[in-house]
């Protein structure tokens, strides 16, 4: 894991210095601590900066890279997990090799298969490649979206890097925060791909490839999630499928331990991560260690499945505790990597998680992210499964006692609990064709969050950020089962915008730490896609196949229990003590105001009860949380705006500080 940035002229009138792209570096010194370097173009038109994080050759793989005849140049952040593979097969088609490093194998598939030489790459990535001779810059993000790249026009500069701190030096204005941005937040959690938090920022979405050729930039899309249509799915008894599975996962993982640097592992105590250590274990013969966090609330705590695995496995574990205050104490900091408003606070112990893997001696770590979203794993999926039956036999007695099977706590609720579930359960039941069904419950709920947003905000709202979504979705969308449909929206909203990013990489690599993932290597997911959904999800029984598979491995305890979302505390990290002083500033009614994104009235009312120990709606919980981040974003990027330029400008740490 690296940090690259760059800058690219978009007219013959523009010469790039090394001295601009420079100034992008400090920001992402945390990205790539162990050295740095830049590449200017001999006429000027194109500059590559680095920072690297060194895993694989670290002797001779410094970058910006480039080919034998200097006339093709990369900066690269992430892993090409088969470029021993892609390494042999160059050298047979007569490319000569340098170095030990993955990040060669890009300047040389580049020349042997062109544009297409992405789809040879098996890995984690966001790329920045300029070809010379024919003044063209790509860049380039892996199929999923692991590794993060922004871009921004400003005048006749086309600015990229790795994080939007580093684009910050050479905007010469504060960014501004965008309204239907923050109203898709509001609604989906993230803002929608290309988007960000900010105007005229944009992300390089997953599977796309951007080329910037003759003064224009031109899109294409190279990957996606695909599912068959209905009755087109792989063909095979359940074992069989659950032991290509297992061989998949295997080489996956396998190739995934490919370092010059010890390799750990992320420890839940779930069935992803403990399905992970288990391949590990089997096929590994180095030593390993596994990492894992604890919580002072009994029901977010996961330590004692943890500590059956590794009592089960044999492996040396180490766990980080995390108190409500902490993470109170730790969310400005979280806010200042994530660099979006976020509406859970679940981030903040990921990165004293990395803390502890990074202060362990470790730079890498394997986790289970991605499993839920491939092999069906989440309740969203089962609640879309009992409601579209809901929808289809509206009459059926079986249709309380569904509800009763996924929420066991129901016989013993009281009436309006189960009338609020029945009413939840019943959004959208009359259209269950429509192509966001299986959402509009989450989209629904994030949605009242919006009561909170001011005038002068939904004043200048445009669009209608559910039904902009679904216009936009693949042609052949209808044609897939519900289960599928499910599974695209969840994989192109939560997955690549929060989980691996802000719950993901941000977390991780504010410590230097890279994280890889298994579970979301291509030949996996396109092998599960073609999966009949029963195989993901058997009745209620969610990844099925993934269990079959592993089964012979791991205890019975960890194969039958249900799956526990990881959660860390909300209101209760800001209220259960005195809130830090920062969370009474910028919820203060001036701060509301004049920042003008929320209603300041509104806003004390919920800060009160908060404050007062009363209890709080799900609703509320996360709209506080999305509140407060918002306002450190503005704060933190617009307001400080000069003296963060001075910051990224003059430290060799950048924009996150760890204190506010």
């Amino acid at each position: 894991m690296c940090g690259i940035s760059g800058i690219a002229a978009l007219s013959a009138r523009t010469q790039i210095n090394e001295l601009d792209v420079r100034r992008m570096l400090p920001a992402l010194h945390h990205r790539g601590p162990d050295g740095n370097g830049t590449y200017i173009d001999h006429n000027g038109r194109l500059g590559l900066g680095h920072t690297r994080l060194s895993i694989i050759d670290p002797a001779g793989g410094a970058q910006p890279m480039p080919n034998e005849d200097r006339t093709v140049w990369v900066s690269f952040n992430g892993e090409i997990f088969n470029y021993l593979e892609l390494r042999e097969m160059l050298l047979v088609a007569g490319h000569c090799f340098r170095t030990q490093s993955d990040t060669e194998i890009i300047v040389h598939a580049y020349e042997h298969y062109g544009d297409a030489f992405v789809q040879h790459l098996n890995g984690q990535f966001a790329i920045a490649l300029w070809d010379a001779n024919h003044r063209r810059l790509l860049l380039i993000r892996d199929r999923v979206g692991i590794l993060p790249l922004f871009y921004t026009r400003r005048g006749e500069w086309l600015l990229f890097a790795s994080e939007i701190k580093a684009l910050l030096p050479l905007l010469g204005e504060a960014p501004r925060i965008s309204s239907a941005a923050l109203d898709q937040i509001f609604t989906f959690w993230v803002p929608r791909s290309p988007n960000t938090l900010f105007e005229d920022i944009f992300e390089v979405p997953p599977g796309h490839l951007l080329v910037l050729e003759n003064d224009r930039l031109h899109e294409s899309i190279y990957w996606d999630w695909h599912f068959p249509e209905q009755g087109d799915y792989l063909m095979g008894s359940t074992a069989e499928l659950a032991e290509q599975l297992y061989t998949l996962l295997a080489d996956a993982t396998r190739i995934r331990l490919r370092a010059d640097v010890p390799v750990g592992a992320y420890l839940s105590g779930g069935l992803d991560s403990s399905a992970l250590v288990a391949l590990i274990r089997r096929h590994s013969a180095a030593s390993f260690k596994t990492f894992s966090i604890g919580f002072e609330e009994k029901l977010l705590d996961e330590s004692v499945f943890q500590q059956r695995l590794v009592e089960h496995l044999g492996v040396d574990h180490s766990r980080v505790f995390c108190h409500n205050r902490d993470i109170a104490e730790d969310f400005p900091v979280t806010i200042s990597h994530v660099e979006t408003a976020i509406l859970r606070t679940a981030p903040t112990p990921m990165r004293r998680l990395s803390g502890l893997v990074r202060a362990s001696g470790y730079k890498v770590v394997l986790t289970g992210e991605g499993a839920d979203e491939a092999l069906g794993g989440y309740d969203l999926f089962k609640e879309a499964k009992i409601r579209q039956f809901w929808a289809h036999h509206s009459q059926s007695e079986w249709r309380p006692l569904l509800l009763k099977a996924l929420y066991p706590y129901l016989e013993t609720a009281g009436a309006q609990a189960k009338a609020y579930l029945h009413n939840f359960y019943g959004i959208g039941l009359d259209h269950p064709n429509q192509p966001g069904f299986s959402h509009l419950t989450r989209w629904f709920t994030t949605a009242q969050c919006k009561v909170f947003f001011s005038l002068e905000l939904n004043a200048v709202l445009r669009e209608d950020a559910v039904t902009r979504l679904t216009e936009q979705l693949p042609s052949a969308f209808s044609r897939w089962h519900p289960f599928n449909r499910a599974q695209y929206l969840e994989a192109k909203t939560l997955l690549g915008g929060y989980l691996l990013c802000s719950q993901g990489d941000r977390m991780l690599m504010a410590n230097s730490v890279e994280g890889r993932f298994p579970f979301l290597d291509h030949r996996v997911i396109e092998f599960a896609n073609r999966l009949h959904p029963r195989l993901k999800m058997r009745a209620l029984n969610e990844k099925f196949l993934l269990k079959q598979a592993m089964a012979a491995y791991l205890p019975q305890q960890i194969l039958e229990r249900h799956k526990q979302p990881y959660r860390a505390p909300d209101i209760p990290a800001f209220f259960s003590t005195a809130p830090p002083a920062y969370v009474d500033d910028l919820l203060s009614e001036e701060k509301l105001k004049r920042y003008g994104y929320f209603d300041a009235k509104k806003v004390s009312f919920l800060l009160n009860k908060a404050r007062r120990g009363y209890a709080i709606a799900y609703k509320d919980n996360m709209a506080l949380v999305g509140i407060l981040s918002t306002q450190l974003c503005h704060d933190y990027f617009i307001e400080r705006f000069s003296r963060t330029i001075n910051e990224l400008s003059t430290t060799s740490h950048g924009f996150a500080k760890d204190q506010p």
